[in-house]
């Protein structure tokens, strides 16, 4: 309960807060209890009940070993490959494409070996917690039967692929003590005797840890949040004005302080309020399979060469594909699904499909592959946590905390300066 009294105006009940947090998937969840648990009353405030936008849809890992962002590829051949369209790792839209392009060749500049080494470094100071906050926060609400400890695994079938991702993985544990285990085909067996024959090697990454139902934990971190005094509500975040009100079904709230927090729908109040943030969307499917008699999948399996993930899940092996360049909002094609589910049968004894539907999601992404984590730099007393990209889930209770700790003046856990706003000139 807020330790502000409620007060009515021309019969409108006006609730008061220390801060909204706008945006109730694994990011704005994680930044409200934070506030909450350093003494902030917090109302949390989404369209819907937490968990149930992009971070519902997610390959379920926490990527402790994700210390270089994913960047694009500059490699003629592969950019070609994916300019023909036919790649089933990345597709586009071909309308979005003017729109897009910009966003693109500046993610392309950010890429390259150098610039991408200089990201890692920023970045690896939030990845370096991640595992150890996301078990803080499963401990306190709870969700321990959730977690899945022991890593996952990148698969391949051919031992050109597998070397060259063994010396990637050597570089990481060189750079950043990154963790793993070169498998060979006798020891993939052994662990998963249910996939297909045709892979020869794996890499594991061991300090990772994964979740059974990435809904279900954003779910328990929010009734953690209430326990601890926060309230949360169905609103319209667009309704956000200064200095700080928005409006929800149970009525106006009026805050000191805010956080947008939305992930991919944060532009549309950002951009309103005249920021002009390098924010696009790579969109996913997922499916959800049963696994034929006698199959068992232990832990998340990536097909490095196809561009897919396999992860048992509370509901089934879930089929997670790469990305799809298009608008947000433009309606589903779900075509890498259909292009990737031979793959799929072939490495793992996959049943029926469980849904009539594949599911759809979107990743909010910048042009540098890191989150903008800080204060607005034209408004005072707004906060904004958004753009984790392929690391939204990775990152939630990392960036909470961070940005927790900068809005009360504590110490911050990281270095904040490489993820302000203002890195774009806005």
């Amino acid at each position: 309960m807020s330790k502000w009294p409620s007060l009515r105006l021309r019969d409108v009940t006006v609730m008061k807060f220390d801060t909204l947090v706008l945006g109730g998937g694994i990011v704005g969840v994680c930044v409200a209890v934070h506030l909450q648990q350093r003494g902030h009353a917090v109302a949390l405030v989404d369209r819907k009940a937490p968990g149930n936008e992009t971070s519902f849809g997610n390959a379920g890992l926490i990527q402790r070993e994700g210390v270089y962002p994913y960047a694009l590829p500059r490699d003629f051949a592969t950019l070609m490959r994916y300019a023909r369209n036919r790649s089933p790792d990345v597709r586009y839209h071909a309308r979005a494409m003017p729109k897009v392009l910009p966003f693109l060749y500046r993610y392309w500049y950010h890429s390259r070996a150098d610039r991408h080494a200089a990201i890692a470094r920023s970045y690896s100071t939030l990845i370096e917690h991640c595992v150890d906050e996301h078990r803080a926060l499963v401990e306190a609400s709870g969700a321990q039967a959730l977690l899945r400890t022991g890593g996952w695994l990148k698969v391949f079938r051919s031992a050109r692929k597998h070397e060259a991702e063994l010396r990637v993985a050597e570089q990481w544990r060189s750079e950043y003590g990154v963790a793993f285990q070169s498998l060979d085909v006798g020891q993939l067996r052994r662990d998963e005797p249910s996939l297909g024959h045709a892979l020869i090697g794996a890499l594991r990454y061991t300090d990772a840890d994964s979740v059974s139902d990435p809904n279900a934990l954003v779910a328990a971190y929010a009734r953690y949040f209430e326990t601890l005094g926060g309230r949360i509500f169905i609103g319209d975040a667009a309704t956000l004005t200064p200095k700080w009100g928005v409006n929800t079904e149970a009525g106006r709230i009026d805050a000191h302080s805010a956080v947008i927090a939305l992930g991919p729908w944060s532009d549309l109040v950002t951009t309103r309020m005249g920021y002009r943030l390098p924010l696009a969307v790579k969109r996913g499917y997922h499916m959800h399979y049963a696994a034929q008699e006698g199959a068992r999948l232990n832990q998340p399996v990536l097909d490095a060469e196809v561009g897919y993930m396999m992860t048992p899940m509370a509901r089934g092996i879930r089929l997670t594909t790469g990305a799809e360049l298009a608008f947000r909002d433009a309606p589903a094609t779900p075509v890498q699904l259909s292009e990737i589910e031979p793959f799929a049968r072939e490495m793992f004894p996959l049943g029926k499909r469980l849904e009539a539907q594949p599911w759809l999601g979107c990743r909010p992404c910048t042009p540098d592959m890191m989150p903008i984590i800080g204060p607005a730099n034209r408004h005072r007393d707004l906060w904004f946590a958004f753009g984790h990209a392929h690391h939204g889930l990775t990152l939630g209770p990392i960036t909470g905390r961070l940005l927790a700790e900068m809005m009360v003046g504590a110490d911050p856990i990281a270095d904040p300066r490489p993820f302000r706003a203002d890195r774009f000139g806005d």
